[in-house]
């Protein structure tokens, strides 16, 4: 009789702890499925940022690239501007400027001897 109690309360035993066991491994089946389903919301997710912060940088990028095509414009139009008034100042002053090329030459030299 002994036996068959032990042997009854064992069953209930391992009944419960199969029970467990299984509840455990829906458990961690349920979360399987969560965290995949969450990688697959980060992954859009990130894609989509990705998205946007490439079309945010390409859009700065064309601005930046049409900002610098007009500062070299304006470069190079004040650079013509600067050499048309420096021939037309040579033209008017030619002894003036003889002796604005030896004096700023003489500098160099002073300052190249030290």
């Amino acid at each position: 009789m002994t036996y068959s109690i032990f042997q009854s309360s064992r069953s209930r035993r391992n009944g419960t702890f199969h029970n467990f066991e299984a509840g455990i491994e829906e458990q961690i089946e349920a979360l399987r499925g969560e965290l995949a389903e969450l990688s697959r919301l980060v992954a859009k997710n990130s894609r989509h940022q990705g998205d946007k912060i490439r079309s945010q940088a390409s859009a700065g990028y064309e601005e930046l690239l049409g900002r610098s095509e007009e500062l070299l414009r304006e470069l190079q139009h004040g650079y013509e501007r600067g050499a048309t008034e420096m021939r037309e100042t040579v033209r008017k002053h030619p002894l003036a400027t003889i002796g604005a090329a030896a004096a700023v030459g003489l500098a160099i030299a002073f300052l190249a001897r030290r």
